[in-house]
């Protein structure tokens, strides 16, 4: 029994970021072609799900005073709103919604991840990256629409003597493309650390509680921890949704006003 509930937690910390198969099915087409949704891609119907149905509940159904739902989407909302205003200027309020639907995904998706049992899509790079490129694409579309091709002038510092724009320019355009990876990699890499030393210290505990009545005595000790790691993850949690939008922010900034 204690052997069987052992292997049932973890084998290793690392099997709860595998992608595998939540459901399939062979479809006669093209010879036989495999049709499945994978646990990552439940997961992010899962987030976008909650994500509508917080910010529907927050409609308050024309009631004048307002519900909980309604308290906390018009909080993150005006949270989000003086963020724009302080980082992208007064006059950009038209990314307001952007910014808002991409802190409410990333945040719903790492809270997601802390049940036990569940999947963290952001701990997985290629989405977290994936992510940040179509943002950095989507920033620079933004740069050349307000300034046509004076936008490479974000490229050349200013004062930059004429011998040397070639290669300040190529280090510029490595560091831009560069904000992609930083950017994804930033949040995927925080997700993984957490979680994966969440899970440590969790089998660890469980182990520790089944080995007999002498360790259920000593487990209280790591418990105490992990509740308190549990409290920092969330913390975490929170703290990266916030960072990632406000590395948005900055992007689009950078994009507008050109410095």
């Amino acid at each position: 029994m204690s052997t069987l509930a052992t292997t049932f937690l973890v084998n290793n910390p690392l099997e709860q970021f595998e992608i595998n198969d939540f459901v399939f099915i062979l479809a006669p087409i093209f010879g036989f072609t495999k049709l499945s949704l994978t646990n990552i891609g439940f997961y992010l119907i899962m987030v976008v799900t909650v994500t509508i149905g917080m910010n529907v509940l927050s409609r308050n159904n024309g009631y004048v005073i307002p519900s909980r739902w309604a308290i906390h989407s018009e909080s993150v909302y005006g949270s989000i709103l003086n963020l724009v205003r302080e980082q992208i200027g007064p006059k950009n309020e038209v990314y307001v919604p952007l910014i808002f639907t991409l802190f409410n995904f990333v945040l719903v998706s790492n809270l997601i991840g802390l049940v036990p049992y569940s999947f963290t899509t952001t701990s997985h790079l290629i989405l977290t990256i994936g992510l940040a490129t179509a943002i950095l694409i989507g920033v620079t579309i933004i740069g050349f629409q307000r300034h046509g091709l004076g936008f490479f002038a974000f490229f050349i510092p200013a004062g930059t003597p004429l011998a040397l724009v070639f290669l300040l320019v190529a280090i510029e355009l490595i560091s831009y493309l560069a904000r992609a990876v930083s950017l994804g990699v930033r949040l995927g890499a925080n997700m993984i650390a957490g979680h994966s030393l969440l899970k440590i210290i969790s089998t660890f505990t469980a182990k520790m509680v089944i080995a007999g009545p002498l360790l259920l005595l000593v487990s209280l000790l790591p418990l105490l921890f992990l509740t308190a790691l549990t409290g920092l993850e969330f913390g975490i949690a929170v703290l990266q949704s916030y960072v990632f939008t406000i590395l948005t922010c900055s992007y689009l900034k950078d994009a507008i006003d050109l410095h």
